[in-house]
């Protein structure tokens, strides 16, 4: 029988009831004819994961959420009941599209002119984002009182607009398709930058923006660290402690220097593009280093940061672009990259594998 929470476990969030389900799962695990509860070091071993990983995952407390390939090892290694597989998948998708949502929620840029001026562009209400459906607001009938919404005037209001829209339409696309023919034929040679002037768009339709990055003393965590991982791909000398120093900065205007871009020592919309690279299979260790550590704190959680792109990374990354609106094809372009920059999650420390290479920042002069 499928697994459905009780009582108060019917209004948790959807990656408590995962844990709780994936919990169950192990401590019931002895009691299957045959079967064995392994402790949780053994298990880890088996998924390929470290115990600690393991643990915030049967941790309905802990923020980290199993991606589907580890739910499927455990409910096969643990021999769970097969009616509750769907369950968890089912879970696991509601994660990751509440991640998405959140994420959306605190990165994506509000566009210029605020809220009230682009919905009404959209003929939505600036209050609530909806549509002034029936059209009648401010409107009197012939005896001088205000007029009623009435259902009958719907259809006004939709012939109204209509071809407005259809024209605006048609303006967008012929202003894509000239750019598509004068990109196509130009002389000059195309960049990274070139693809991603304006950002990715996510399902939300709201533009993403790349993160500015500057020299401070302050810890940056996976953005500082994947920096220099691409930096050292570049093959610039940097240490990829997540601070950036005098080094990080050195390196980064030479690499803006050599790159013909302003050597401000900042890394932000014209950088960032030049700086990453596409990933798949056989790419370069530190190139892969810095998807890992990037798409190891999206939220789905488990992603080995190991330098080599395995089929495991491959899966994370195509779950993350199903969860993005990119196409999921298990390969970082720049649009995948500019989405893992955005969406991360703050994490409270370090690694525990790089906190050894962590030194405490130096005070301010």
């Amino acid at each position: 029988m499928a697994y459905e929470p009780e009582g108060q476990d019917r209004e948790q969030r959807p990656g408590e009831r995962l844990a709780r389900l994936l919990r169950r799962w192990w401590e019931e695990a002895g009691r299957v004819p045959g079967g064995t509860r392994p402790t949780q070091q053994a298990l880890a071993s088996r998924l390929g994961i470290d115990q600690t990983t393991l643990s915030r995952y049967l941790n309905p407390r802990h923020a980290s959420t199993a991606p589907p390939r580890v739910v499927e090892a455990l409910h096969a290694h643990l021999r769970a009941p097969a009616g509750e597989l769907e369950r968890a998948r089912e879970l696991c998708r509601a994660v990751l599209e509440e991640n998405n949502r959140q994420g959306t929620a605190d990165h994506g840029p509000e566009p210029t002119g605020g809220t009230d001026t682009v919905n009404a562009v959209n003929g939505m209400d600036g209050v609530n984002g909806t549509e002034d459906t029936d059209g009648t607001e401010g409107m009197q009938d012939t005896d001088g009182r205000e007029a009623p919404s009435q259902s009958r005037s719907q259809p006004r209001f939709r012939s109204r607009w209509a071809v407005p829209v259809l024209v605006a339409a048609a303006v967008v696309l012929a202003f894509v398709a000239g750019a598509v023919v004068r990109d196509q034929y130009a002389s000059h040679p195309r960049t990274a930058a070139d693809d991603v002037a304006a950002g990715a768009v996510p399902a939300s339709g709201t533009p993403l923006e790349w993160p500015l990055l500057r020299k401070r003393t302050e810890d940056q965590y996976t953005r500082g660290r994947a920096l220099q991982h691409l930096l050292m791909a570049h093959g610039y000398e940097v240490k990829a402690d997540g601070f950036f120093g005098d080094e990080t900065q050195d390196a980064v205007m030479d690499f803006q220097r050599r790159n013909h871009l302003p050597s401000d020592g900042k890394v932000g919309k014209d950088t960032w593009p030049a700086l990453v690279k596409p990933v798949g299979p056989g790419a370069d260790e530190h190139t892969v280093l810095a998807l890992q550590e990037l798409l190891h704190n999206t939220g789905q959680g488990g992603t080995e940061v190991s330098g080599e792109f395995t089929a495991a990374t491959a899966e994370d990354l195509r779950f993350f672009q199903r969860g993005h609106a990119l196409p999921p094809t298990g390969r970082a372009d720049v649009d995948t990259w500019l989405a893992l920059l955005v969406f991360q999650r703050p994490p409270a420390d370090a690694p525990a594998y790089q906190r050894s290479m962590s030194p405490l920042p130096s005070a301010p002069a």
